[in-house]
């Protein structure tokens, strides 16, 4: 091989991503009228109108592309090589949506971010800090996440075909010299009513590493290129066949937190839930008065409105774990699918 040409990145084809529609039971109050994916962008019109939602809420703050390009340092290792900025993983992500799908256009990247740190220049080392001017002022967000929806491909106007990341300089050791930077990045759906995102593992990456915008990007163009859509739509369709009665759904609650406090050895032995005493409750609450996935007038709740309990709750986790909840929700509800048809581990958190 010449060494000359080693590092170089080749760009392989990409193939385009087609999705075709099915109607999911998002609402119980609405008919929702199909479109094919087939349709141009300017095609698409919604039939409903929701009230924006954020994707995440716990401890973050919206933030804008401009924000991060022009108000934010940019953190360096102990060699002052510098970081993967924040708004270059978007940047690149925008970049591989471009290449990898039919249509060029794509909504705005919706981001958040979290743990703010705050600095000052030299000059204003002696300074009060009310006294401080904007510009002797530095700062930057330790950790962010964002989103980017798709909107020429959609389900029935009810799920968006979305990519995101997450990024937290906390799990790049920056006291040492430069070396891979890991990045979390997916490829799902987010649900239109109420902006519950849906993951699952064969479109999330947990640890992306990679230490240059252009080994990032090869690497996001692959995994958008692996995903496969229409296998991620059967599969969560399919969670609208099976349904909880209220006493088995009781005893999910019940279990759930039973769960949290068993013995270690005993845990070992049944599936993981990653969600917490306060998510539980969330969910319990949510049975009864969610507009959207509540139970049915028989008590009964299907499991595609289960697992967007989980997701739903999921919301006020902390950006660095936010998206491996998402994808043991999914998991979790798809065991619990196994479980009703007896072929599952999962009868644990039904008996």
């Amino acid at each position: 091989m010449n060494e000359e040409n080693s590092n170089v990145l080749v760009e392989k084809e990409v193939k385009q991503v087609e999705v075709q529609p099915f109607l999911m039971p998002i609402s119980k109050q609405n008919e929702i009228q199909i479109i094919s994916t087939n349709t141009t962008p300017n095609q698409l019109v919604s039939q409903q109108y929701y009230e924006p939602s954020p994707f995440i809420l716990a401890n973050t703050e919206e933030a804008t592309l401009h924000h991060l390009q022009n108000d934010c340092i940019i953190p360096v290792f102990r060699d002052s090589e510098q970081t993967i900025a924040h708004f270059q993983l978007i940047n690149t992500v925008q970049e591989c949506i471009a290449k990898a799908f039919p249509y060029p256009s794509s909504d705005k990247p919706e981001i958040c971010v979290s743990h703010k740190v705050s600095g000052r220049i030299p000059k204003a080392l002696h300074k009060p800090v009310k006294e401080l001017l904007d510009n002797e002022k530095t700062l930057f967000w330790e950790r962010m996440a964002f989103i980017i929806k798709i909107p020429s491909i959609i389900n029935g106007n009810e799920l968006s075909l979305t990519i995101g990341g997450i990024r937290s300089y906390k799990s790049s050791n920056l006291f040492n010299k430069k070396s891979m930077e890991h990045f979390k990045v997916f490829c799902g759906f987010q649900v239109k009513v109420c902006s519950n995102l849906c993951v699952w593992s064969d479109g999330f990456v947990d640890d992306l590493r990679a230490s240059s915008v252009q080994e990032l990007q090869a690497k996001i163009l692959q995994l958008l290129q692996n995903y496969n859509a229409e296998h991620h739509l059967s599969e969560m369709k399919q969670l609208t066949d099976y349904s909880l009665t209220e006493s088995q759904f009781a005893s999910l609650i019940g279990r759930s937190r039973l769960y949290q406090h068993l013995p270690k050895s005993e845990k070992q032995n049944i599936p993981l839930l990653n969600f917490n005493d306060s998510h539980i409750s969330t969910m319990a609450k949510d049975y009864y008065e969610d507009k959207n996935f509540c139970r049915q007038e028989d008590g009964r709740i299907n499991l595609w409105d289960v697992y967007n309990l989980f997701t739903q709750a999921n919301k006020s986790s902390y950006i660095d774990t936010f998206l491996d909840r998402n994808l043991n929700a999914f998991e979790f509800s798809k065991g619990i699918q196994k479980a009703l048809n007896d072929s599952s581990n999962y009868h644990w958190f039904l008996s």
